[in-house]
């Protein structure tokens, strides 16, 4: 007897003082995507999670940039963290384990993420510039660490060479996105088993 497919959709919204965000995402799409935080280099990176992860991405967003992004950039990666935990439920029958390198001319980054259960963000991005556009680059940092806190997931970033924020940034998220889309393939061979020895995740 077939199991039914789950669809793994979500939408998850976040209203604060400072921000007020809602994400749809269906993790089993075609990249498709409609991205509003009135930051336009970080819908550009969000972008790219979409495309290359092959996830239906809906993200508004209405914060308060007359401060600055910090706190709609971190609040965004909250509301995708949750949204894909929401989305993922027990985490059955999922790969768990993803990783890519992506270069873009001289730059080179690598990322490797593991669905864990648990919380962790080691992040090595030496980059070139405090600002791509009006995006601080510092604030990518912000935007991983909201997301691993709240998809409950294990993230190793490294940039390995570039000269470009721009190109140090788009490989980053491109590989976030591919090794998002590689972790949770469905295993044929164990569409039904946690890949965990401890039978959770």
């Amino acid at each position: 007897m077939t199991t039914p497919i789950v669809p793994r959709v979500a939408e998850v919204s976040r209203n604060t003082a400072e921000t007020k965000i809602t994400v749809k995402l269906n993790l089993d799409g075609t990249g498709q995507s409609s991205l509003n935080t009135g930051i336009g280099f970080f819908d550009h990176m969000l972008d790219q999670i979409a495309r290359h992860g092959l996830i239906d991405l809906d993200i508004q967003a209405l914060g308060d940039l007359h401060i600055d992004g910090h706190h709609t950039v971190e609040d965004v990666g909250i509301t995708l963290g949750q949204a894909l935990n929401q989305a993922l439920g027990d985490r059955r029958g999922i790969r768990r384990y993803g990783h890519a390198y992506v270069p873009l001319d001289e730059a080179l980054s690598r990322v490797v993420i593991d669905f864990s259960g648990r919380p962790g963000l080691v992040m090595h991005v030496p980059f070139k510039s405090g600002m791509i556009g009006s995006f601080d680059s510092q604030l990518a940092f912000e935007f991983f660490q909201g997301f691993v806190n709240h998809a409950f997931v294990t993230l190793h970033i490294d940039n390995l060479r570039g000269e470009n924020a721009h190109h140090q940034a788009e490989t980053v998220f491109k590989a976030f996105g591919r090794a998002l889309r590689a972790a949770l393939e469905r295993d044929p061979r164990a569409p039904n088993a946690i890949p965990s020895t401890k039978g959770s995740l």
